[in-house]
């Protein structure tokens, strides 16, 4: 078996392992419902009550955090180059900062209540990617040899990475406030499973502060993106859909902060302001590289 079949195999492995985790986090949080609803995020640390199926979960999802950085790093040694050029290797780079960022989140906080989401959503990607964006491991073209393809684009799918977890929390959130305060769905049994999510004041502080984290990374890459294209093309921004498109999520997590912190945009309003962000990361890593033609339509597909 040669090296890029290897890594591809390990996708597998990952995705069988966030299957098994996305089970033990569900089995958790339906365990739970009778109890009170989950802690705020008090402290730096919080006290995590010893739950098994939880604990599965999060081993599991650290085993396949572990399995998919090897997926990388095997891929990256099959091609010869970073593993982040095309549509398949950004899916497997931002999956893997997305599993990163939620196990090290849980090394401070009790985030165990999200686990599920994070393993379903993790695992859908992954098999999308194998399924959708796969390509052969090949060389670069003559505008990525370069040292900025390591900086900026691997900046950027951390961000994607951060961006994801935050969308979740924001998503909970929304339900949360609708089962609370929303007749429709308010005292469902099937809804009592929120029970066990943090307040939504508590999650709102906490994608709060992931989208600020993803921010300045965000912002990083719109820089360096810049720098790149001023070295490749001899200007610093030609209005490329790539170039404008990172813009715009720049420009909507901007606000999204400063409305949140200077306006006072709580509640809702900051949810559904996550939720539109992380539509325009979306839109730009799918529609813009798969559908629209730019400078940058060689990250689509292929790679060489």
């Amino acid at each position: 078996m040669d090296i890029s079949a290897l890594s591809v195999l390990l996708v597998w492995a990952t995705v069988t392992a966030l299957v098994i985790a996305l089970v033990a986090f569900a089995v958790d949080l339906s365990r739970q419902v009778d109890r009170r609803a989950a802690p705020a995020f008090t402290g730096a640390t919080s006290v995590m009550a010893p739950r098994r199926a939880a604990a599965i979960g999060m081993s599991t999802t650290w085993l396949a955090t572990g399995l998919l950085t090897g997926a990388v790093v095997l891929r990256g040694i099959a091609a010869g180059r970073t593993p982040w050029s095309n549509m398949y290797e950004f899916t497997l780079v931002g999956t893997c900062a997305a599993l990163l960022a939620f196990v090290l989140l849980g090394l401070r906080r009790d985030v165990r209540f999200l686990g599920t989401f994070v393993a379903g959503t993790g695992a859908l990607f992954l098999v999308l990617a194998v399924n959708a964006f796969y390509t052969p491991a090949t060389g670069l073209f003559p505008a990525l040899q370069s040292y900025w393809l390591v900086v900026h684009v691997g900046v950027a799918v951390g961000a994607a990475g951060i961006f994801t977890v935050s969308f979740l929390i924001a998503s909970l959130q929304l339900l949360r406030d609708s089962r609370d305060h929303d007749g429709p769905i308010t005292g469902r049994r099937a809804w009592r499973w929120l029970d066990n999510v943090p307040i939504t004041t508590a999650l709102e502080s906490l994608s709060f502060r992931l989208n600020a984290i993803g921010f300045v990374a965000w912002t990083f890459t719109l820089i360096g993106g810049a720098i790149w294209a001023e070295s490749a093309w001899g200007r610093y921004w030609g209005w490329d859909p790539k170039e404008v498109w990172t813009f715009i999520i720049w420009v909507v997590y901007a606000a999204y902060l400063h409305a949140r912190t200077t306006r006072g945009w709580t509640g809702r309003k900051a949810a559904w302001f996550v939720l539109v962000g992380y539509a325009c990361v979306v839109f730009n890593f799918t529609f813009v590289n798969l559908v629209i033609n730019g400078k940058h339509s060689y990250s689509g597909l292929t790679a060489g």
